[in-house]
This record gives structure tokens, C-alpha cells and sequence, in this order.
């Protein structure tokens, strides 16, 4: 199956997933998260906000204000395809761009270098066990994850989990998957 196959499939898969079932589940894998050294000892985060079905991750930026951690989320640049990760201090600092997704808004937020950024959180549509995910097609993480030095996790339902990944010579797996069941440790 190529990676426009795939990703059509999941995304008819996570569409099925009920209201109480996303909650829940996204609950449960926040709340292994929290407990997992990669986030114990970070202490900026950096993460993608969440457009269901995605895991939730507004959850996450609570409970990393809550810890005082520096919150940093991701903008995107279209042009050429980069991404920036800018301070969250607020939710009211962010804007809606295009399908419904939210950034940072730039004026009311300042851009933090890739150094500084302890963990990243990764978005991917689908994973395998080795830690190689389908994106949503932009190409805007793996460009970043290739002078990206810190930990890496992915957050993922069961059903995202897949035997078979589309992968390329560019393509860089995460160090961790966390889903609403295990946590995979992979090579990445």
C-alpha cells in the first residue's frame, strides 16, 4: 500500500473512533506520558496542537504549565516547508491558519531554538514498531528531525500502530511510541 493509500484508510479508521473513546484513550496515554523519564527530565516541550483524531494534546500543554515547563508549539512555513516552534504562554495566543488547525500566533510569541527543545512530541498518522511514521504529507517534521538532537516520542491509538510503513532513505524513526497500551521503545 503506498503512503496516500494508507493515510486515506487511517483517517477512515480514527473517524470511527466515538467521542468518549478519544477522550478516554487520550486520557490514558497523557497519562502515561507524564510518567515516562523523557518528560520527567524536560524541561521545554515541544509538540504540534491537536486536531481530532489526533491524541489530544491541549491536555498535555495544561499539565506542562501546571509544571512549570516551557511550552513551545509548532509554526509552519509553507514556503519551504520548515517548522519553527514558538512559546506557548496562553491558549489565547494562537490562531486558526487552515483546516482547522492552530499555531502560534508570531507577534504575540517568540521563536525558540531547536537546541533548547528537551523533547518533541512527533505527529504522525500512523506508526510501526521500529518508530518510521506517516505524516500527514508536508514533509515539515522530517526536514526538522534531521538537526533535531533531543528525545523523541510519538503519541498514538492502538489502531494507528501498522506492521507495514512506507520508508525512504530521508525518513527518521522516534525514540519512543506511546499508546493507549504500551510504550514501544524503538531504535530511533
Amino acid at each position: 500500500m503506498d503512503k496516500k493509500q494508507l493515510r486515506k484508510q487511517m483517517k477512515d479508521i480514527l473517524s470511527s473512533i466515538t467521542k468518549p473513546q478519544y477522550e478516554d484513550q487520550s486520557y490514558r496515554i497523557a497519562q502515561t506520558l507524564f510518567q515516562d523519564s523523557d518528560w520527567l527530565n524536560a524541561n521545554t516541550i515541544g509538540l504540534t496542537i491537536s486536531n481530532p483524531p489526533e491524541v489530544d494534546t491541549y491536555q498535555i500543554i495544561r499539565k506542562a504549565w501546571e509544571q512549570n515547563k516551557i511550552v513551545v508549539a509548532a509554526k509552519c512555513n509553507p514556503a519551504d516547508k520548515s517548522l519553527q516552534f514558538r512559546k506557548l504562554e496562553t491558549f489565547s495566543q494562537l490562531e486558526s491558519i487552515f483546516f482547522g488547525l492552530y499555531e502560534p500566533i508570531e507577534v504575540m510569541t517568540s521563536e525558540i531554538p531547536i537546541g533548547k527543545i528537551d523533547l518533541l512530541l512527533v505527529p504522525g498518522l500512523s506508526l510501526n514498531k521500529q518508530g518510521y511514521r506517516l505524516g500527514f504529507g508536508g514533509g515539515y517534521y522530517d526536514r526538522f528531525l534531521r538537526n533535531y538532537h533531543g528525545s523523541t516520542i510519538s503519541l498514538a491509538f492502538d489502531v494507528q500502530m501498522v506492521e507495514d510503513i512506507p520508508v525512504e532513505g530521508h525518513d527518521l524513526p522516534v525514540a519512543k511510541i506511546i499508546t493507549n497500551h504500551e510504550v514501544i521503545r524503538t531504535n530511533g
